[in-house]
């Protein structure tokens, strides 16, 4: 392992509000146009020169960056992927924030705007830590790649495209580590302390269509079942109860370590809950909320249409419904169980997208425990737990072939910053910007 005096740079808030007052809206990609991205990437050539005068730079289709910094040995059980996404999601103007989404507004120890947290918080620290580091003179022992990726908010294919070129070289990265968890304070009820919220793996991902057709006509005389009853009906059938509920090894875990976080009565509640995964199953199951999501494939209608006057009986109607799959489901099985709980042959069920759920990593071995060890540095009162993410990022396309592939973002978020996540405004104080970066800078020193 180098070795390094490292002497983190001032001016973190200042560049991280640079970022901010760029608006890389991948959903609003057709009216902002590329610009917006092309200031981005010119931007970071701007603000991390020796990244970019030391590190191989790749682009992937018009949105993916990927850097390679060669290390001081071509380690045979693979490379170091860090990654992060630096589009973000749109914003409701009418919403009321504290301060313009763009602007990127410096206030109280605090930096505000659209992207603070996710995801160009965690991105900038990865960069800070690598310039940091390359001023030292510092060359890690292995190879460390950086995935940044244009378009993770609408499942783009940037990440898939830089994953795919990782395969087609014949290259399994040791460690993958994405955006998904942070640092958390008592994070279930009677759990007392914080903790590192280390996703090992991730729910799958599938959109579907559910549409139909009708006989149109005047609404003066509807038919007994209209397109829209029939789908609202389907809707109907498909409650919290359409899939089974079950305990994912990683959720056991995440229950023995809280365990330990927790005493009295409680502690005896998690060890048993831990220890019995289908008590464990029924119980998130009647919690609702997020507890059952962790248990369980959920299905949550977010569109309909249908109609095109207030006297008219439509001809047609349709619904999108999103589903979160569950670790063991599959896109296929998913869509037969919707189709056998609809019971309705009139109703046409058709997949606009979908992804599997990824595997689950390990928290036995070294890349676990490299972890752990910079959250050690970066927070050093937290205990590092495993869980299960419940949405989407771009390491799934990873984790297909890579069998250590973590998502974390090294910055403590309250509950009212997390609820901030694609919501009103979004902020994350500049100290955890400055151990954000002390935990990627201890990730790339200790590497072997």
């Amino acid at each position: 392992m180098s070795s390094a005096v490292t002497s983190p740079r001032a001016g973190i808030a200042d560049r991280l509000s640079r970022m901010i007052q760029l608006p890389t809206v991948s959903a609003e990609l057709a009216q902002r146009g590329m610009a917006p991205f092309d200031d981005f990437v010119a931007l970071i050539a701007e603000l991390y020169p020796l990244a970019h005068e030391h590190l191989d730079l790749e682009h992937h289709t018009e949105l993916g960056l990927l850097f390679r910094w060669n290390g001081r040995h071509e380690a045979s059980d693979g490379p170091v992927v860090l990654m992060a996404h630096y589009d973000v999601v749109p914003v409701d103007e009418t919403d009321p924030w504290t301060y313009p989404p763009f602007e990127g507004r410096i206030a109280d120890g605090w930096v505000y705007g659209r992207g603070a947290l996710d995801d160009k918080g965690p991105l900038i620290v990865i960069l800070e830590a690598v310039e940091n580091l390359l001023a030292a003179g510092f060359v890690p022992d292995r190879d460390v790649y950086l995935s940044f990726g244009g378009n993770e908010e609408t499942f783009g294919d940037a990440a898939r495209t830089i994953a795919a070129s990782f395969q087609r070289r014949g290259v399994t990265p040791w460690l993958v580590l994405d955006e998904g968890g942070a640092v958390v304070t008592d994070p279930l009820p009677f759990v007392r302390g914080s903790a590192a919220m280390v996703g090992v793996a991730e729910k799958g991902v599938v959109t579907l269509r559910l549409s139909t057709r009708g006989d149109g006509g005047h609404a003066s005389a509807p038919p007994t079942v209209t397109a829209v009853r029939r789908i609202a009906r389907a809707l109907d059938r498909l409650g919290p109860g359409t899939f089974p509920a079950r305990t994912p090894r990683t959720i056991s875990r995440m229950l023995g370590q809280f365990a330990a976080l927790s005493s009295g009565a409680p502690r005896l509640l998690y060890r048993v809950l831990a220890a019995v995964p289908p008590l464990n199953a029924r119980v998130f199951a009647l919690m609702g909320g997020e507890p059952a999501a962790f248990v369980r494939t959920t299905v949550a209608a977010t569109m309909q249409s249908g109609g095109t006057a207030a006297n008219v009986l439509p001809s047609q109607a349709d619904a999108t419904v999103n589903l979160r799959l569950a670790v063991g489901d599959t896109v296929q099985g998913a869509v037969r169980r919707v189709r056998r709980r609809i019971r309705d042959p009139k109703v046409e069920v058709t997949v606009i997208e979908g992804d599997d759920p990824t595997p689950e990593s390990a928290i036995d071995n070294a890349q676990f425990a490299l972890i752990r060890a910079a959250v050690s540095a970066s927070h050093p009162t937290a205990t590092t737990v495993p869980y299960l993410m419940m949405q989407a990022s771009d390491s799934r396309h990873f984790h297909r072939f890579s069998p250590a592939v973590y998502r974390f973002a090294p910055l403590a978020m309250s509950a009212a910053q997390r609820a901030s996540i694609h919501g009103v405004d979004e902020r994350v104080e500049i100290a955890e910007l400055e151990r954000g970066e002390r935990f990627h800078r201890a990730l790339i020193e200790r590497l072997q």
